[in-house]
């Protein structure tokens, strides 16, 4: 069995205040994207049961294999519902670390494959506690299209939000940026519109200065590579650019199909109709 993974973009994003347990409450609009990763499984009777073999191909992924999200998913269902032998194999398309979500959608898919191949139907309230295990954005993966999503980014409020006929420009700058760091050098402020109500009451062409994802003031000054991606999608004529989650991608929303700007070595791009 075969499933696609999607990476998301943030349709603002705000830190809002520390948390308890350490995390810190956020409030953003997440958005699929069509762009994929691969994720495979099938059940093998020469693994033993409860048993997992793993492999990885397309971009190269840091650490050790057996601590990705897929693996961890395993284990997590696996506990809950003994499963057979199975061997899960994970290409990578979606850039590493730069907040689009891959890991997260890895991980949350792999829940989603794994259920749907041996046809468990384990409850939601079930699925959704093993995905908020995982990591604060797999739940959001669980289910399909935008979201607003609170809390530590758990917390999910589907939104009605179409971008039909819409172009995204995607650049990725090629650097991995740690979510911890942005965190750490992120003001926590109280959001000052309301994320639900200002995207469904506007279009991209109005969300420049109001739309806004906080973590930006530091990356883009931190990180110029990033800053200059952002103006070149700019450049091109975005009706709304911004960065994606705590970077380092950065997107741009286009009424027509734009043409990609030559990029410097060791940047990545995509133009991707909704």
């Amino acid at each position: 069995m075969l499933v696609f993974p999607p990476a998301k973009i943030n349709l603002g994003l705000h830190v809002l205040r520390q948390r308890t347990d350490g995390y810190r409450d956020i409030e953003t609009v997440m958005v699929p994207i069509p762009l994929y990763d691969a994720l495979e499984a099938i059940v093998d009777p020469d693994v033993p049961n409860g048993g997992l073999v793993f492999s990885r191909s397309g971009l190269a992924v840091p650490g050790d294999p057996m601590l990705d999200l897929c693996v961890k998913a395993h284990g997590l269902l696996n506990a809950k519902y003994p499963l057979p032998g199975l061997r899960v194999h994970l290409h990578k398309a979606i850039p590493i670390g730069a907040g689009l979500g891959g890991g997260s959608s890895d991980g949350a898919y792999a829940l989603r494959l794994m259920s749907g191949l041996l046809a468990l139907r384990p409850c939601q309230t079930d699925l959704l506690a093993i995905a908020t295990q995982l990591g604060s954005d797999c739940p959001f993966f669980l289910g399909d299209g935008a979201h607003l999503a609170t809390g530590r980014g758990e917390v999910l409020v589907p939104l009605h939000l179409s971008l039909k006929g819409w172009w995204l420009m995607l650049i990725n700058p090629g650097i991995h940026i740690g979510t911890a760091e942005v965190y750490v050098n992120t003001e926590m402020v109280p959001a000052k519109t309301d994320l639900a109500e200002l995207i469904a009451q506007g279009s991209p062409e109005e969300w420049t200065g109001s739309l806004v994802n906080v973590m930006e003031n530091y990356v883009l000054e931190a990180y110029p590579i990033v800053a200059e991606a952002k103006r070149l999608i700019s450049g091109t004529g975005a009706a709304y650019t911004a960065m994606s989650g705590s970077g380092s991608s950065v997107f741009g929303l286009f009424k027509d199909r734009p043409v990609l700007p030559v990029l410097p070595n060791g940047h990545r791009g995509w133009v991707l109709p909704f």
